[in-house]
């Protein structure tokens, strides 16, 4: 949508941003069982399962054409985690098990591909080789890790732990807090570092 509020039909569609659309409807029929914003949650669910998921080598893309073909084939592990925050979000509203299924595929690619033993590498290629962080750096910093990727897999991890109850989800809970202990939280100013290389070292 342009700033004189008329939809670009043809724009291309970003796959966190329909996560983030498929999480607020299934919370929101969760809050006000309005049959309608379960439609609407089915609508967002599908066009991630069916366009937004790279079938092939697995995860979400980074975008998709308006008609959901593959824009951008960056894999990022900060959108891997909307993913499963909203799948699990939507589980919850609606009971579907391929749903379910779906987010705890995405945890196990996340564990496989992206975890190493300081945290989760974030950017990668379609099929998953390390390229530079590109999409979540800013001020001509190009970082391998951020505070805000480690954030949001914490933040889907907790959503998929709520509906699932699945004890290495859980472990992987401690991890990232310990994580956040360890590297994140500087101690003597109070705040948490934003930029890191590879392993535990600051930029």
């Amino acid at each position: 949508m342009g700033y004189d509020l008329k939809v670009h039909k043809k724009a291309v569609k970003g796959c966190i941003l329909n996560s983030r659309i498929l999480w607020f409807f299934s919370n929101a029929y969760l809050l006000l069982k309005e049959d309608s914003l379960l439609f609407y949650a089915r609508h967002a669910y599908s066009f991630l399962k069916d366009h937004c998921l790279d079938k092939e080598n697995g995860g979400l893309y980074w975008s998709v054409t308006f008609d959901g073909h593959p824009e951008e084939k960056v894999k990022h592990t900060y959108n891997q985690a909307f993913g499963i925050y909203a799948l699990s979000s939507f589980y919850d509203a609606s009971g579907d098990e391929e749903a379910l299924d779906l987010a705890k595929a995405l945890f196990e690619l996340v564990e496989t591909k992206c975890a190493d033993e300081y945290g989760y590498q974030e950017a990668f290629d379609e099929a998953f080789h390390i390229i530079d962080n590109e999409k979540l750096s800013e001020n001509g910093i190009v970082a391998e890790k951020t505070m805000n990727t480690l954030l949001h897999v914490f933040e889907a991890y907790t959503e998929l732990f709520r509906v699932s109850k699945d004890r290495y989800v859980a472990e992987r809970l401690r991890f990232i807090l310990d994580t956040f202990a360890d590297y994140v939280y500087n101690r003597e100013t109070g705040h948490q570092e934003v930029f890191f290389l590879t392993g535990s070292g600051i930029l």
